[in-house]
């Protein structure tokens, strides 16, 4: 069945398929290396006492790999050298990443299967400061956000009154917050429903409007379109058989 599947996408390719598409070379070394962040949960996270990696975004690159009937390597790489792990050439897609025009001005995007908001998280204990996203936008402030991500863009631009946290991974912007080190961190709606499950502390702020609705996509190499194309027909397969719908449910995003 993986083998029609592969027969099938590659009869769909409008380009012929030749020794400098990343196609031809994954097929030829049996192996599809993905760059992962292991950060991000649920679509990926790193569990640092097997160095084994899970999530959403895992079960998704796994079944690709198995489709094209190859092996899997997951390739660790952090949010600010995500796109440069593209166009060296150290894996040949990122798991999901936020579409951004700055990083497609060096990286391709495959189709989205997914869109996210971005909300606010702090700690409990504040609850009554912070009502709406303006509560945010002032002096003595402190915003934290993960270096080389979009959220780090997006507090700068949404609250440009506040001091703005960039912590660099390992390390992450929530951790901030908990510490008593930062009033606020923006993420994606995807990981704040995580958050508040494995942190009693932190709550969502019940703002009016989730901001900054944004495509997530994998990151391939720009100038590739035959691998491009590959995997866009996949994921439109994968859309039609219910595949990601079932996912969603699983790691319990359906109603995002």
């Amino acid at each position: 069945m993986n083998r029609i599947i592969l027969l099938v996408l590659l009869t769909l390719l409008p380009f012929s398929l030749n020794a400098e598409s990343k196609l031809n070379a994954i097929l030829s070394s049996g192996e599809l290396k993905v760059g992962t962040t292991g950060d991000w949960n649920p679509m990926t996270i790193k569990d640092p006492s097997t160095n084994e990696y899970k999530g959403f975004d895992i079960d998704v690159v796994t079944e690709l790999a198995k489709d094209m009937g190859v092996t899997l390597k997951l390739v660790p790489t952090d949010w600010k050298t995500l796109v440069s792990g593209i166009t060296s050439d150290k894996y040949d897609l990122s798991t999901s990443a936020s579409l951004s025009a700055k990083r497609a001005l060096a990286t391709g995007y495959t189709d989205s299967y997914f869109t996210y908001s971005t909300l606010p998280l702090i700690n409990k204990k504040n609850s009554s400061k912070f009502k709406d996203w303006d509560d945010f936008n002032k002096k003595k402030i402190k915003v934290a956000v993960t270096l080389g991500t979009v959220q780090e863009k997006m507090a700068k631009e949404f609250f440009p009154n506040a001091t703005i946290i960039s912590v660099e991974a390992p390390a992450r912007d929530y951790q901030e917050v908990l510490s008593g080190r930062a009033d606020v961190h923006i993420t994606s709606n995807i990981e704040a429903s995580t958050l508040i499950k494995t942190y009693d502390q932190l709550i969502i702020v019940p703002v009016s409007t989730g901001k900054k609705p944004t495509p997530l996509a994998w990151l391939v190499k720009q100038d590739d379109q035959v691998w491009i194309n590959y995997v866009n027909h996949w994921i439109a397969l994968k859309k039609a058989s219910g595949f990601f719908d079932n996912l969603m449910t699983k790691y319990g995003l359906e109603n995002l």
